[in-house]
């Protein structure tokens, strides 16, 4: 289902200029960010609301009826042809779709503790494979016909994960596993307001990801700046270095039986992605592809046990809520990276936003050590 999904949300992705242009005749790039910018923000109001009805009603219930709502106006976006029209059908599309990253959280709800960096470093790899198989078949759709076409795709993701979902919810019945839960939890708004290490977490987090979502936008634009080559193949292969070097970490950490315990070697991981920016910024192909190497590492590394740490101090009942307010901060700081991240190329060198991400990293890193850090691991782990 996390796949299928993924591969939905990135089908249109690198193709939205193109689709404005062709659709509304629009060719603006300020647009496109301003959609994205939108999209983004839709994502972080709207999967808190999701997390906290799924204290009341199953998580795959919800996303029966959710996802079909959402195929039926994605399959509605490819014919549509008025703009304002477009921009309010597919973020009500955004509200419902949205309702998908309940099952990362049920995932983990419905899994032993100590599998839990196993299955987050799995369900981390599945995210850049779909991210790749979507702007594939996004590319596929639009080479053999038209790219509002991409949405009659998604709209198929979309209801190949409500049929899933059925299935799920007829074939156990009621019988979902996870912890059981004897008291009625509270409904009140207030549940989303983070607080003591979720809110520490929240804030680290954010720093995280827009240090790391600040190098992405121009990267390519970078790269052949610095390569002098016309390739878009090769530049395309240059920024998925990482999502590879994602898969390869996930079978070092299984076939080396890495520990368990989620604040394992976050903070030497963190400084490998400092090593990995700083060799980024230097203009050779040689550098940066090193680096792009080490950043990817320590990327997966520490995104993975960013995200055990939050389920390690968080109680089964409330994962979905608790990761919705991670959620909003991480999608924070992606929002503000796309927007500062414009504007720092348009005033200074490309190799300046990863001097930036340098600076982030490092805060990051100051930020573990010194506010989470002491809280999520045990003074002497061996007597545990």
């Amino acid at each position: 289902m996390t796949l299928v999904a993924v591969v939905g949300d990135y089908m249109m992705h690198p193709f939205y200029p193109l689709f404005f242009a062709s659709r509304f005749g629009i060719s603006d790039p300020r647009v496109t960010g301003t959609y994205f910018s939108a999209v983004c923000a839709t994502v972080m109001v709207a999967f808190p609301i999701w997390a906290l009805v799924s204290r009341r009603i199953p998580e795959l219930r919800i996303l029966v009826y959710t996802q079909i709502i959402a195929g039926v106006l994605a399959a509605s976006c490819a014919y549509i042809t008025n703009y304002t029209l477009f921009w309010i059908v597919s973020l009500a599309i955004i509200i419902f779709k949205g309702s998908y990253l309940l099952v990362y959280p049920f995932i983990l709800r419905i899994t032993d503790t100590d599998k839990h960096v196993g299955v987050i470093s799995i369900l981390s790899v599945i995210i850049h494979l779909g991210s790749v198989l979507g702007a594939v078949f996004g590319g596929m759709i639009i080479d053999w016909m038209q790219p509002q076409y991409i949405y009659l795709g998604m709209a198929a993701g979309d209801f190949f994960q409500a049929g899933l979902s059925g299935y799920l919810l007829w074939s156990r019945g009621k019988a979902i596993p996870g912890p059981v839960i004897t008291t009625v939890q509270s409904q009140s708004w207030t549940a989303l307001i983070p607080s003591g290490i979720v809110l520490r977490l929240g804030v680290i987090t954010l720093f995280f990801y827009y240090s790391d979502f600040i190098i992405r936008p121009f990267f390519v634009k970078y790269w052949e700046t610095v390569s002098k080559l016309d390739s878009s193949i090769l530049s395309g292969a240059v920024y998925a270095i990482p999502a590879a070097v994602a898969t390869f970490a996930l079978w070092m950490n299984h076939r080396r039986k890495v520990p368990d315990t989620p604040w394992h070697a976050i903070v030497p991981a963190l400084l490998l992605a400092l090593a990995g920016l700083l060799l980024q910024s230097y203009p050779s192909m040689v550098a940066i592809i090193a680096g792009r190497c080490l950043y990817g590492w320590a990327f997966f590394q520490s995104a993975v046990r960013f995200d055990a740490l939050l389920f390690h101090v968080c109680d089964p009942t409330s994962y979905a809520v608790e990761y919705s307010k991670i959620h909003f901060f991480q999608n924070l700081g992606v929002l503000t990276a796309s927007f500062s991240a414009g504007i720092l190329v348009e005033h200074y060198p490309l190799h300046i936003p990863f001097i930036v991400a340098f600076a982030g990293y490092l805060l990051v890193t100051v930020m573990y050590y010194q506010l989470a850090r002491p809280f999520v691991q045990p003074v002497n782990p061996s007597r545990q």
